[in-house]
């Protein structure tokens, strides 16, 4: 594991501004770029062996995704993925050119390959489709559009969460799960988590399981509608599954302001396992999505379609897997 110190260097920033940021400080003043490296250069420290071996293919690839870079920061699992692709797409010897995606400002540039990163509606599908003849849909599953995706199983995350939950013979559970909207349309997006959530608490009646909390996937929003609960609501479950990281640490900000214990008081899970979520204190008990993975599979994966003519759009699913800290 990367010390505080190995990131600082990196970085070059001192250890202390590190610490502050990672723990997510509101009152620690530094630009938007220094907390950009600070979180590239964790992320990057996090990152496991590279793919090594594929054949290269030179050609032009356009990540279009849908955060902005102040975007990125307020939840590291786009940043992360992204580093992903750019890591693998330079070790290929691609073209890698990324922008944020705007419905009204598509590039009049033509791309071999095009990454769309995030979540998008079905015409913004078919105007992205219309840039490229060879698109892969990266943490959205747009199969049924009739496009290349690679999704998270996140079935299988929510089962591993709550199981292990479970097994603390809890008589309470919950969810705090993140809102999201469609940039342009503001349609809303339903977390997946959530409706696998429902499901499996159902072969459990004897659980009280009703506890469903929502906020944006920030650590904002996990913090302020945590205390917003804390004031409101006089009774918690005994454990909590949050859908990011990010809103699990918020959410465990809050619940130190109240001099409540994690996990004694209640037992937290976060999902994705982003660099931050060892540094943490305590320590945050998460479904680890292999982001940096993820992102070099994506660009490995366009590179195929790019090779063959397919006659059909397919869909890979990539597994998680459960990470033991202290929170849970």
């Amino acid at each position: 594991m990367a010390t505080i110190k190995d990131i600082a260097q990196k970085a070059g920033v001192s250890p202390a501004a590190v610490s502050r940021v990672l723990n997510y400080d509101p009152d620690i003043s530094v630009s938007e770029k220094t907390k950009t490296k600070i979180f590239e250069a964790a992320e990057a420290l996090n990152y496991t062996k590279h793919l090594k071996g594929a054949k290269s293919y030179k050609g032009s690839l356009l990540l279009l995704q849908w955060y902005n870079a102040k975007e990125e920061l307020e939840d590291l699992y786009y940043l992360s993925i992204r580093l992903g692709m750019e890591k693998k797409a330079q070790e290929l010897d691609y073209e890698f050119t990324r922008m944020t995606y705007k419905k009204n400002h598509l590039p009049k540039e033509k791309y071999d390959g095009i990454l769309a990163l995030g979540k998008f509606s079905k015409e913004d599908c078919d105007n992205i489709a219309s840039l490229s003849d060879t698109v892969l849909f990266v943490d959205y599953d747009a199969y049924d559009f009739g496009y290349n995706s690679l999704v998270v199983d996140f079935k299988q995350g929510v089962h591993l969460a709550l199981n292990h939950l479970l097994e603390k013979n809890i008589s309470s559970m919950g969810i705090l799960t993140g809102d999201e909207k469609v940039k342009g349309t503001g349609e809303e997006i339903k977390d997946p988590r959530l409706s696998f959530y429902e499901k499996e608490m159902l072969e459990y009646p004897e659980i009280k399981s009703d506890f469903i909390f929502h906020a944006p996937f920030t650590v904002k929003g996990g913090y302020d509608k945590m205390k917003q609960v804390l004031t409101h609501q006089e009774k918690l479950p005994e454990a909590l599954f949050c859908a990011s990281d990010a809103l699990a640490i918020g959410c465990m900000k809050a619940l130190q302001e109240f001099d409540l214990n994690v996990p004694e008081d209640i037992a937290i899970v976060g999902f994705n396992d982003v660099s931050v979520a060892k540094y943490v204190t305590p320590g945050l008990t998460t479904i680890k999505v292999y982001t940096e993975w993820l992102g070099n599979l994506a660009v490995t994966t366009l590179g195929e379609l790019l090779k063959e003519d397919a006659p059909v759009p397919r869909k890979l699913l990539v597994g998680t897997q459960l990470i033991k800290r202290a929170s849970a």
